[in-house]
């Protein structure tokens, strides 16, 4: 144990050191080339989101920075672990899961900065869906029929055999989490936190689990966010856009599931759920009673809305993740 523990924190470290040496490479494109996101003028149901746009107006034009930065982290990370840290029965399908989500995100911001003017922000919402739930569905067909897996763990009851339900499964949780850490993906250092909380805690239960290279891996995206945020916290260099949130968002559904620790990632991943559902009850709202629960929804902008400062609600928001992560890091070790 205290030989994985210290390959742990040996990768983290690397982690930070190659993403912060990456660094430069990316910002001397991204700024040379104007790689600005688009941001989006309605929600879901095509309305507009007045509410948002006056938050966002109080910000300078100065303050004007690229997206697509998430490309740094999947590097790293990808290359850490494919030379030092690659192991079939492991890291495989983290790294696949991490450099598939972010092709999808990648895609996105494609298509988000190169199409100014051409009517679109982005990918259509219903296509970028499908694509990451067939991401999902094939990496738990991966996870099922060539890893072997088809259990889940419930705490305090054991291990329950479900065959291969653990394909759709695999896949809500791909979609589920990518799609939440994207819709997170909006404040200064907010989700780069968030992300870097939730993987130290899963972190944790792959070494309780002796997953060393599920450990190892967590460790390595840890390093690599905390780089991130040292460039992303207020006021932020650059924004790790939908490649990076997808990239991290399928990496850690898959951990979740590799950790069998998937139910407990609505209390390690907490706020990512509230903002996620915030969004769902808005829109329901919305579509079934013709009115709004929030100011703006997710959740960070409706806290903005009533007089939080940004920096306010990140700092209470990563507070609140890290607590909910200890808590769940307690269920698992007493469930087991």
């Amino acid at each position: 144990m205290s030989n994985a523990l210290i390959r742990v924190l040996v990768f983290a470290v690397g982690g930070w050191l190659l993403a912060t040496c990456l660094t430069p490479f990316y910002t001397t494109l991204a700024y040379k080339y104007k790689w600005w996101k688009r941001e989006r003028k309605v929600d879901l149901l095509g309305k507009e989101m007045p509410v948002i746009a006056a938050i966002k107006a109080k910000k300078p034009m100065e303050r004007r920075f690229p997206t697509m930065a998430g490309v740094i982290g999947v590097a790293a990370v990808a290359i850490l672990t494919l030379l030092f840290n690659w192991t079939r029965s492991q890291t495989y399908l983290a790294t696949l899961g991490l450099l598939m989500g972010g092709f999808v995100g990648l895609l996105d911001d494609i298509v988000n900065i190169w199409s100014a003017g051409r009517g679109t922000a982005g990918l259509n919402a219903r296509a970028k869906l499908f694509m990451t739930i067939a991401v999902g569905v094939f990496l738990g067909w991966w996870f099922y029929a060539k890893m072997g897996w088809s259990s889940l763990f419930v705490p305090f009851v054991g291990s329950i055999e479900i065959s291969w339900l653990i394909i759709p499964l695999f896949a809500f949780a791909v979609t589920s989490i990518s799609n939440s850490v994207n819709i997170t993906d909006g404040r200064d250092g907010l989700s780069g936190g968030l992300l870097a909380i939730a993987f130290a805690a899963f972190c944790v239960i792959a070494l309780v689990e002796q997953r060393f290279g599920v450990a190892v891996f967590c460790g390595t995206m840890v390093g690599v966010l905390l780089s991130y945020l040292w460039f992303n916290v207020t006021p932020a260099r650059f924004m790790m856009g939908d490649v990076g949130s997808f990239a991290f968002g399928t990496a850690l559904a898959v951990v979740a599931m590799m950790t069998d620790a998937f139910l407990l990632v609505p209390i390690i991943c907490l706020v990512f759920v509230l903002e996620s559902g915030s969004v769902v009850l808005q829109t329901f709202s919305k579509m079934f009673c013709k009115k709004k629960l929030f100011r703006a929804a997710p959740l960070h902008w409706h806290l903005e809305a009533t007089g939080w400062p940004e920096s306010k609600v990140v700092m209470r928001f990563w507070v609140l993740a890290a607590v909910a992560a200890l808590f769940g890091i307690l269920l698992y070790v007493a469930g087991r």
